[in-house]
């Protein structure tokens, strides 16, 4: 074929062979893509209500008012069921306010709708029994003692657990020394937590910045292995603070309060 081709005129030649390139590329237009489209989803306050619940409610131990708010964030992202065009894919690459992931590192367990919700919420739950005892670790409270409920519906995943424990440091204690943890300012942030109180990195943070600042936030907490990730699109006016530990958390945020030294991406 490309012998002959050779011998056609110029023009001719890269008519027929830009024939099957268009084909494909009308192919690509219309056929689904492996991908899901990202957005900044919502944003909670732990230390508030939501649906007319308390997220947060501790019996056993007496509990203080709390000033500020500490919002964790999501990301809003398209169904594994979902078939995302080329179009949708070109339109939301170029978006600061869009990502393009490939549904593998959205939902890497696979499966069906259902089942993904499912798994989610299976998470959500053991991100919860986690803040609660790296919370009450840390602040040397009996777990047989104090109880911690978390109630936040329609949210899924691992990511709100820094959050969660650092709400409940809050209302237990606070700062520790009669003020409250957030200093008054909103406060938001991300990060997995395991039982002794280890953060651990979520994916989305770019996303979950514009989420935060949207809703008020002047300070985001970020897993330290995210921070290069957080400030590729950091909204104007945003502080990143990196942390590893929910101890580290909470002195930079003691800190914060004080006007002392923070850490910083």
């Amino acid at each position: 074929m490309l012998s002959r081709l050779t011998r056609l005129p110029r023009p001719t030649a890269l008519g027929i062979c830009a024939v099957p390139v268009l084909a494909l590329l009308a192919v690509a237009a219309f056929a689904p893509l492996p991908f899901a489209l990202a957005r900044p989803g919502l944003t909670a306050d732990v230390l508030g209500s939501q649906k007319g619940k308390p997220v947060i409610t501790i019996t056993g131990a007496p509990t203080r008012k709390t000033e500020g708010q500490l919002r964790m964030t999501t990301i809003l992202a398209t169904g594994p069921s979902v078939d995302v065009g080329l179009g949708e894919l070109v339109g939301s690459w170029f978006r600061t306010d869009r990502a393009v992931l490939p549904k593998e590192a959205v939902y890497p367990t696979g499966g069906n709708d259902e089942e993904i919700e499912q798994h989610n919420l299976e998470q959500m739950q053991k991100s919860q029994d986690a803040a609660t005892a790296a919370a009450l670790g840390y602040l040397k409270k009996d777990p047989k003692t104090v109880k911690v409920d978390l109630s936040l519906a329609d949210v899924g995943g691992p990511s709100a657990g820094l959050l969660f424990s650092l709400g409940i440091v809050d209302k237990l204690d606070g700062d520790g020394s009669g003020g409250d943890l957030t200093g008054g300012r909103v406060i938001a942030g991300t990060g997995t937590i395991t039982d002794t109180g280890e953060v651990g990195a979520v994916g989305g943070v770019a996303l979950k910045t514009q989420a935060a600042k949207r809703d008020g936030a002047t300070v985001f907490l970020v897993p330290k292995a995210e921070c290069s990730d957080a400030k590729a699109e950091l909204p104007d006016g945003l502080r990143l603070v990196p942390v590893t530990t929910l101890s580290g958390a909470v002195s930079a945020l003691k800190a914060l309060e004080k006007g002392g030294s923070v850490p910083s991406c």
